[in-house]
């Protein structure tokens, strides 16, 4: 699910699934706790069902496609 707010300058933001979430901090050799933060009441986040502690991807698209991941915290 990815946010409700849709803008040409903004960027895609998507919850991560357990899975996908497990994979990504495998290869970054991280925990979730150790990930930038994005607190719970960013204009972006909001439509998506996301919670304290969850994971979120943003995705900018430009000369080429970036990913960026944040904890979501209070």
């Amino acid at each position: 699910m990815s946010s409700a707010f849709t803008h040409y300058l903004m960027p895609k933001i998507e919850k991560m699934n357990d899975e996908e979430l497990a994979e990504l901090l495998k290869v970054l050799g991280c925990t979730k706790e150790q990930l930038p933060v994005v607190t719970l009441s960013d204009a972006g986040l909001n439509g998506l069902d996301v919670h304290i502690g969850d994971v979120v991807r943003i995705t900018r698209d430009g000369k080429r496609k970036e990913f960026y991941y944040r904890t979501v915290v209070d």
